[in-house]
């Protein structure tokens, strides 16, 4: 976790520091557009693997593991050549279709992004099985390196909203020929040995994934993006701009420390279970969760509204109030992503599609009311919606890890003195800039 953090912590550091120069580089509408086109490639590449990836950690044969890791890459390829061809001859009447005709230049992105994506998602899971987390680290050092020099550099000539597009291509695919690379030389004797027959039999083994995860992966991106998508097609001004920088500002610690636990959790957890101590594991990991993360988005909450104009410029004070309804959502997130792969772990694959439908019906059904009740309130709306459903979510990663209420608390009691700190600082704040 701590090797993996580290490579995170720096990409995620530079993310967040260039983010106030990239707010006087790019207009809110460049983010506006950016915010379409990463809400429908978190949709569309989120199930460019048909899940396959995410089973890569659960055999213990290794060829196994390998089997899963090629019907990944080929379900990543085919998807991607698929959505090649129909956004080549369909783009005007797709992008129109879902109000979002700005997006037409970039079509040959989307697909390209689609790809390389869930290309560099599966060989990621591949080298977390392998436990070379190092690997892992070093290709996010590449990703915001790359992603930050390009919107930076393209957004100082004045090519926008290119920049920001083109730039999350980048931070979101570098690394796959690394991967790519590393897993052939390391490991390919165990991928070459993988035969027709034995990905047969892996593919039916493991069909719960590509029958149940797929679509869950499916509403729970959309979950996520389809009220990005309707508040940037539907609201006035660049709103889905100023919600877009208050996700990334938000989802800096998640990513720093979330994002690693939960890969390491899903390395452990199959392991865990045969051993009969995944209840212990799971909450211990929560527990930890509680006292790294959840601090920091408390405090971020507390400040935003005040900080947000003197770092990003006055413009953008929008942005600062949507991060103080977003943290409690965030908060139930960070807690629930990184153990909600006990679902799979567990063999609760039904449980987790239900769960991500409820989740798409509820936060896209409430901002389609919120529009016609009261629209100055969506993105409102759509915060409040996050919360419900991540808490609803993680009570059921609790009982699937079979965790008593009472037995967690327990567990995380010391650690709400940690989170208490970190909200004394931000008000400690408030109070020393008001004065």
């Amino acid at each position: 976790m701590l090797v993996l953090v580290g490579g995170t912590a720096f990409a995620q550091g530079l993310t967040v520091l260039i983010l106030p120069i990239l707010t006087r580089l790019y207009t809110p509408a460049d983010f506006s557009t950016l915010a379409g086109y990463a809400a429908l490639l978190g949709v569309l590449g989120s199930i460019a693997c048909l899940r396959y990836e995410i089973a890569i950690s659960l055999p213990e044969d290794d060829r196994d593991g390998a089997a899963l890791l090629i019907l990944a890459l080929l379900s990543a390829a085919l998807w991607g050549a698929g959505s090649a061809v129909l956004l080549y001859y369909f783009s005007e009447e797709f992008f129109g279709l879902i109000g979002h005709l700005e997006l037409v230049p970039f079509a040959w992105l989307l697909s390209m992004s689609i790809w390389f994506q869930g290309s560099y998602s599966a060989l990621q899971y591949w080298t977390s099985r392998k436990k070379q987390f190092g690997k892992v680290a070093r290709t996010r050092l590449g990703q915001a390196v790359s992603g930050s020099a390009t919107q930076l550099a393209l957004g100082w000539v004045g090519v926008a909203p290119l920049g920001l597009v083109l730039g999350h291509f980048f931070s979101s695919c570098a690394g796959f020929f690394g991967l790519g690379v590393n897993a052939l030389k390391a490991h390919g004797e165990t991928i070459r040995s993988v035969s027709v027959g034995r990905l047969v039999s892996v593919s039916a083994q493991y069909d719960r994934f590509p029958k149940y995860s797929t679509f869950e992966a499916l509403a729970n991106a959309g979950a996520m993006q389809f009220p990005v998508l309707l508040i940037a097609a539907m609201a006035a001004g660049p709103e889905a701009g100023y919600l877009l920088l208050a996700t990334r500002v938000m989802a800096a610690p998640m990513s720093l420390v979330g994002g690693s636990i939960g890969q390491v959790y899903l390395s452990r957890a199959p392991a865990e279970k045969r051993n009969g101590s995944l209840g212990e594991f799971t909450a211990s990991v929560i527990a930890g969760l509680v006292k790294t993360g959840v601090g920091p988005l408390v405090c971020v909450g507390i400040v935003a509204p005040s900080v947000f104009p003197v770092v990003f410029g006055g413009e953008w004070n929008r942005a600062g109030e949507l991060i103080a309804w977003m943290a409690p959502w965030f908060v139930m997130q960070f807690l629930s992503s990184p153990v909600s792969m006990v679902l799979h772990v567990t063999g609760n694959q039904k449980i987790a599609l239900n769960l991500q439908l409820l989740g798409l019906a509820l936060r896209v059904g409430l901002v389609f009311v919120a529009f016609y009740v009261a629209p100055i309130f969506a993105v409102e709306v759509y915060a409040l919606s996050g919360l419900v459903f991540y808490s609803v979510y993680f009570m059921v990663v609790l009982r699937s890890a079979e965790i008593s209420t009472w037995f967690l608390l327990k567990r995380i009691w010391k650690s709400f003195g940690v989170v208490v700190l970190w909200a004394a600082i931000g008000f400690i704040f408030l109070f020393s800039c008001g004065a």
